[in-house]
């Protein structure tokens, strides 16, 4: 009996982005090590897709899969939250497992929403659906 090949397991994008237009949820899910190009094909992607979404949407930001995100990822990631702000985002729920991943993304919200946007930084996928409620 001939063995079978393993099929490839499907690596996870980078830059994940979804939406679900019925919950008026955006969500972001950073995985591995994010490269400016990775980022801002991320950002390209959010522009296409926040037209879809309704004043006060909902951002989820999960960057528990993150491993590392080089700096000059830093305009592509402002690009995003400006994007969401004009779009209308009411609320920005944040997974962190471990706040030394933070990479910057709370200076980056003080300084993109201007406390316009209510910003939640939760430790779990579970705590932040709860949040998301």
């Amino acid at each position: 009996m001939a063995s079978q090949p393993i099929p490839p397991t499907k690596a996870k994008p980078a830059c994940d982005i979804e939406i679900a237009v019925a919950r008026n949820l955006v969500c972001l899910r950073f995985n591995g090590h994010v490269s400016a190009a990775q980022m801002r094909a991320g950002a390209e992607e959010v522009a296409r897709l926040l037209p879809k979404m309704r004043a006060g949407f909902s951002v989820l930001a999960d960057l528990s899969g993150l491993d590392a995100m080089d700096l000059d990822c830093v305009p592509h990631l402002a690009k995003i939250m400006d994007l969401c702000k004009a779009q209308g985002v009411g609320l920005v729920v944040r997974v962190t497992p471990d706040p030394e991943k933070d990479i910057g993304f709370n200076i980056l919200s003080v300084t993109h929403y201007r406390g316009r946007v209510r910003v939640i930084t939760c430790e779990t996928l579970a705590e932040a659906e709860r949040a998301l409620r």
